[in-house]
């Protein structure tokens, strides 16, 4: 921290031995991070970095809040294609990069993914996705003195047979849905010779589904009933990056006269709205005593660790046909990389030997490698820095790895014990992880690996999840048959929340307005208003349900019921 560009009433401020005193000072460097005089702005930032470690739980946590507030953000976080035809030209989206100065002024672009590029036009990051192999799961970090950012970025390239009819149908309905402001995704045309009439263009046109807000144009040459948007400026041809410019580049659309293409803006709906009253709606047989479950990013897999039966399941989410991969050791949880080419399961004996990761490539359904791990690593998760965050239950500690490469474990961090899963805010750049012996949820900082602080629970957290947008941290008290709701970021705790019997597992619904909570001693699953913690129904399912996922789209839930050897399918959203 630079003396030179900070003000000396600041610096007396948060030097002070008097608690009162520190956080007047955080609340200047607040205001101070945000400003236009860059070099101040770091300092500020820099400086509230070093007061979240301050001895005054209410100093750290308004230090930890202040960089929240000042860091960079991508409005929406994530962009979905859809479902596009084969031979769809590029596709375009424009998202907001928000945030002071600061986080504009230092921010460079990271991009994964296939046929992904990326460019930052002031504060307009522009995303450009060719589509080359059948479905995309990426994203585009922009990264600065203001801390990162990411937007995730996802689609999928299919055969479509749906007609002209159809669609007009359903942009007709869509369009008086309403909606809110987000992104903008473009759907360029084609070069002249790729031209193939209106098949291809429907095909786009009902892939377009942009997760985290409704706004959406749409360039068309068919002969929809669409009402023309209002004349713009001509928007710029994108410049794209990495890689050399492509010799078919999009082509640059405007409205400014009238013309046989246009461009019309769609309020489309974008996620499946969850239900207060869902319902199981099927029952798949795996392997002996499953235990951990997760969806495949783009929706078409289920991956269940079964105990009994010392292998992964991997069910078709479409025909619920089920094969199965041979793992070295009883497996326990499970989850995917980002772009689902990797499938993570967690490993142990009861005696807790035979600890470790099996690494199974998903395409070939073959384990990959063994990662070498503290005793009992339990729920692993991989966050939104694209690592592969892992409890180790045993030894009080979470162990995070890298998910390309090597796969080396990059750092570790000491909390409480003893740990059973993590979750995480991408957007206050948080983890949190479930800490079971300790009945407490401790926070910590994902820009620096270290511990912020522990929020006493209800007692035997089992289970964390973090609601779609990143402000609500859902928690389950294995020992008190309750739940309780944390605000991510002021980190007030409200409960406890009556639920079932021995709650295990807990998830939130695609549009966070609801909540899943699996009562392993019940035998049913609680269904929450995200907002109030109120249950708006109880759905029975198998004996000893252990855990809960839902799907990307929102529309289904699974569970996994360990006394049936059985996967209940639960429709969860309309």
């Amino acid at each position: 921290m630079s003396e030179h560009n900070l003000p000396p009433h600041v610096l007396t401020e948060i030097a002070s031995p008097m608690r009162d005193s520190r956080l007047m000072g955080v609340g200047e460097l607040a205001q101070l991070a945000t400003s236009a005089d860059l070099a101040v702005a770091a300092d500020a930032r820099l400086a509230l970095q070093h007061l979240t470690e301050d001895d005054s739980r209410s100093v750290a946590a308004a230090a930890a809040a202040a960089l929240g507030r000042t860091a960079v953000r991508i409005e929406p976080e994530r962009v979905d294609f859809g479902q596009v035809a084969p031979g769809t030209p590029p596709l375009v989206a424009d998202v907001l990069v928000d945030g002071p100065p600061l986080a504009v002024a230092t921010a460079a672009l990271t991009v994964s993914g296939p046929g992904l590029r990326a460019a930052l036009q002031g504060r307009r990051l522009r995303i450009e996705w060719q589509p080359r192999t059948d479905w995309l799961d990426g994203s585009v970090t922009v990264r600065g003195a203001a801390g990162w950012a990411d937007v995730r970025v996802t689609g999928q390239v299919v055969a479509t047979g749906v007609s002209l009819a159809d669609l007009e149908e359903q942009l007709e309905a869509e369009a008086g849905a309403g909606g809110h402001a987000a992104a903008r995704v473009t759907v360029l045309p084609p070069p002249a010779r790729r031209r193939t009439g209106a098949t291809v263009l429907v095909g786009s046109l009902t892939a377009l589904l942009l997760i985290g807000g409704a706004g959406v144009a749409v360039a068309l040459t068919g002969r929809l009933p669409l009402h023309r948007a209002p004349a713009s400026a001509p928007v710029a041809a994108p410049t794209v990056t990495p890689g050399p410019p492509s010799a078919t580049a999009p082509r640059a659309l405007t409205t400014a006269a009238p013309a046989p293409t246009g461009l019309a803006r769609l309020p489309l709906a974008l996620r499946a709205a969850s239900m207060a009253k869902p319902s199981v709606i099927g029952t798949v047989r795996v392997g002996a005593e499953p235990e951990g479950v997760v969806v495949s990013p783009d929706g078409r897999t289920v991956y269940v660790a079964d105990q009994g039966a010392r292998v992964l399941s991997v069910v078709d989410a479409a025909t619920r046909r089920v094969t199965s991969v041979k793992l070295r050791n009883t497996p326990r949880f499970v989850t995917t990389s980002r772009d689902g080419r990797l499938v993570f399961v967690s490993m142990y004996e009861n005696d807790k030997s035979g600890s470790g990761v099996a690494v199974v490539d998903a395409a070939g359904r073959k384990v990959v490698r063994y990662l070498a791990t503290g005793r009992q690593p339990y729920t692993l998760a991989v966050g939104p820095d694209d690592r592969l965050w892992v409890p180790i239950h045993s030894e009080g500690r979470i162990e995070i790895h890298e998910t390309r490469g090597v796969q080396r474990a990059d750092a570790r961090v000491t909390v409480p014990p003893n740990p059973h899963a993590v979750a995480f805010s991408a957007g206050l750049r948080r983890a949190f992880s479930a800490n079971h012996e300790s009945n407490a949820v401790a926070v910590i900082d994902m820009r620096t690996d270290r511990l912020l602080q522990s929020i006493p629970v209800s007692r035997a957290p089992h289970s964390v999840a973090v609601s779609p947008d990143g402000r609500t941290v859902l928690v389950a008290g294995y020992e008190a048959d309750t739940a309780d709701l944390i605000d991510a970021s002021t980190l007030r705790r409200t409960g406890p929340l009556p639920v079932g019997s021995k709650p295990q597992s807990v998830a939130f619904a695609g549009d966070g307005r609801h909540a899943y909570v699996v009562n392993e001693g019940s035998n049913t699953v609680s269904v929450l208003d995200a907002r109030t913690g109120a249950v708006t129904a109880t759905v029975r399912v198998g004996r000893s349900p252990r855990t809960v996922a839902v799907s990307p789209d929102g529309r289904l839930a699974y569970v996994t019921n360990g006394d049936d050897d059985t996967l209940s399918v639960l429709r969860v959203a309309e």
